[in-house]
């Protein structure tokens, strides 16, 4: 379990790609203070087990599943990516709860300024939107997020300095892929709203009853 709270930006020092998987080497420092083998690592927001490691490095397996769900295929050497240690039982939760497991993709439709803060549009597909709501969260890249707009076709996040600053948003540009994780407790929720086909009552949670306790 993560935070979206990106602890510093790695270096991705080899890919090595094969027929039924991968592995990635990515030079890191602070991840890497307390890494043990098996520990998870979110890589740009995807969920990672370390599986060798060194002073300045670590790796990672890649499945073929993984890679067609998000951006790591697109990787290769010198790539900056975020990084975040799974959140241990005493840290403070930051951002909002992040599994590290991609809903899918995105593409940077548009980016401006706007006073010190920059303001990036992403393009999705209707799968991912139908989870985005306005001023809900969204992981980006790994990046716990504010959604400040919401449209048919994109959704909007409103980052300050900082942000762009300690992640790779600060290089992205317009035309690049970026790894999205839906908000969970949506996804959640609509399961919850939708019985199984073989219940033949329907289910006793109504949009009154989500209200009264606080959704």
């Amino acid at each position: 379990m993560f935070t979206g709270i990106v602890e510093e930006i790695g270096i991705i020092k080899g890919i090595k790609k094969g027929s039924t998987s991968s592995y990635i080497e990515v030079n890191a420092e602070k991840v890497l203070e307390d890494v043990k083998l098996g520990d998870s690592i979110a890589v740009n927001g995807v969920c990672l087990t370390v599986t060798e490691f060194g002073k300045n490095y670590f790796k990672a397996d890649v499945m073929n599943e993984t890679l067609e769900r998000s951006s790591l295929g697109s990787l290769k050497t010198g790539s900056y990516v975020d990084l975040e240690r799974a959140m241990s039982a005493n840290g403070r939760f930051g951002g909002h709860i992040v599994s590290g497991h991609i809903d899918g993709t995105g593409v940077i439709s548009d980016i401006k300024k706007d006073g010190i803060a920059i303001w990036f549009t992403i393009s999705t597909s209707s799968q991912i939107l139908r989870y985005i709501v306005e001023k809900g969260s969204i992981a980006i890249d790994g990046i716990s997020l504010t959604v400040a707009k919401v449209t048919d076709t994109s959704f909007s996040v409103s980052v300050i300095p900082h942000t762009a600053e300690q992640t790779v948003l600060g290089f992205k540009t317009i035309g690049d892929t970026v790894n999205l994780e839906n908000d969970i407790i949506g996804k959640y929720v609509e399961k919850l709203m939708r019985p199984a086909a073989s219940e033949k009552s329907e289910s006793n949670i109504t949009m009154d009853f989500l209200i009264q306790n606080g959704f």
